[in-house]
């Protein structure tokens, strides 16, 4: 279970002593880390940008770089300017959801259907000639063990998947009860949903799941989702730069391009069609710090739902899975949990780091043993791997500076 050190919450003497010997050599470290980093993958399968924040528990530290163009046009980025935070979004949701669970508005353990725009769920689950839909709890789209497919990266038998389609495809705004009759006509359901009493929970990775949860707010608070973030997370958070493509506004912000291969992903359409988020990195740590600490919960222990049990995907034994996040990363109620595996630093043990990745290279993580919020983005569609390759690295660097 997540136990953070809230904010306001004094520091020990241990922790006061590692932040000391961080703030030391702080500035020059982390700027050189990011730009030996960038160096390396800099137009590397089309990588031009590279962010990178960190921020201590206490918030008496924090770091910003960034480095490279932020778009086709050459414009340098900057610490200030947004970038697609992709999955990094289902934070965003999973803390919007939890603040409904306190208000009353929502139970987790109830069917999802039962907040849910009538007919959505019916039919999205079917395994073995048993229709599951009802079944589906809110729990359940949390912890991804619906065992309901991925409408992007799932197959349906002899065709491509929706991601692959979307790459050649003309520009165009795909509906939430769209994408879930695609799911229900074309794809096949993994498993039955999990017995979320048993000892063994059965996960994989499908963003139907939140897909299905931000229909659930948009019905429950009978507004957008833009504006459901906007009265429970924004607001009282005082995020000026956190926005979701498409919402009144939006277009006029300056922002950064994400990449695939070689070319910036030119379909603004299709982009809003994934209903994840633009952001900054210090608009980022402010809210994940905000939501590991409880301060963003009118109950601090609402946070202990995030890591109640942590699941682990099973190792990868098809080519869709190899796609999605699996083995070692383990999830808990919208949250991953990972460690750098022993076999891969036997001589160090890389601490872990809770949060969350997306599939542009994006990241947003805390880390216990040193009380320290990182994240950071490289924007292209073809690294989402680098995040754990950069993480253990950091991390490794900060324990330098504080050992």
């Amino acid at each position: 279970m997540i136990i953070p050190p809230s904010p306001s919450h004094s520091l020990s003497f241990t922790q006061k002593s590692a932040l000391k010997k961080l703030n030391v050599n702080r500035t020059a470290e982390l700027e050189k880390l990011l730009e030996t980093e960038h160096l390396k993958i800099q137009n590397k399968k089309g990588i031009e940008n590279s962010v990178l924040g960190v921020m201590s528990g206490s918030g008496d530290f924090k770091w910003i770089g960034a480095k490279g163009k932020a778009n086709s046009s050459g414009v340098e980025i900057t610490t200030n300017t947004p970038f697609f935070i992709a999955s990094v979004t289902k934070l965003f949701i999973t803390a919007s959801v939890l603040r409904l669970v306190e208000q009353g508005k929502v139970k987790l353990g109830k069917p999802a259907a039962d907040y849910l725009p009538e007919g959505l769920m019916s039919g999205i689950h079917r395994y073995r000639d048993r229709d599951y839909s009802s079944e589906i709890s809110v729990m359940h789209l949390l912890t991804h063990s619906s065992g309901i497919p991925d409408w992007l990266e799932d197959r349906p038998k002899g065709g491509k998947s929706m991601v692959d389609q979307i790459v050649l495809e003309e520009d165009r705004l795909i509906s939430i009860p769209e994408l879930v009759e695609a799911v229900k006509n074309s794809l096949q359901s993994h498993f039955p949903p999990s017995d979320l009493e048993g000892k063994k929970i059965r996960i994989r990775y499908s963003d139907t799941n939140f897909q299905l949860l931000i229909a659930l707010l948009e019905h429950c608070c009978e507004k957008p989702i833009s504006s459901v973030f906007e009265e429970l997370i924004y607001r009282p958070l005082g995020l000026s730069s956190t926005f979701h493509p498409g919402q009144d506004g939006a277009e006029s912000i300056e922002r950064a391009d994400f990449w695939v291969a070689k070319k910036p992903f030119d379909r603004p359409a299709l982009i809003q069609s994934f209903r994840d988020l633009y952001s900054t990195a210090d608009d980022l740590l402010l809210f994940f710090r905000a939501m590991i600490s409880g301060d963003l919960f009118e109950d601090p222990k609402t946070v202990e739902w995030l890591g109640k049990k942590w699941n682990r995907f099973s190792f990868p034994l098809d080519s869709v899975a190899f796609r999605l996040p699996s083995w070692p990363i383990q999830y808990g109620v919208g949250m991953m949990r990972w460690e750098l595996p022993r076999i891969y630093s036997p001589f160090r043990r890389i601490p872990p780091v809770v949060g969350h990745t997306g599939v542009t290279g994006s990241w947003l993580f805390y880390c216990e043993t040193y009380d320290l919020y990182l994240c950071g983005t490289v924007s292209q569609l073809y690294q989402a791997p680098l995040p754990f390759q950069w993480v253990p690295q950091l991390l490794a660097k900060i324990e330098k500076l504080t050992v």
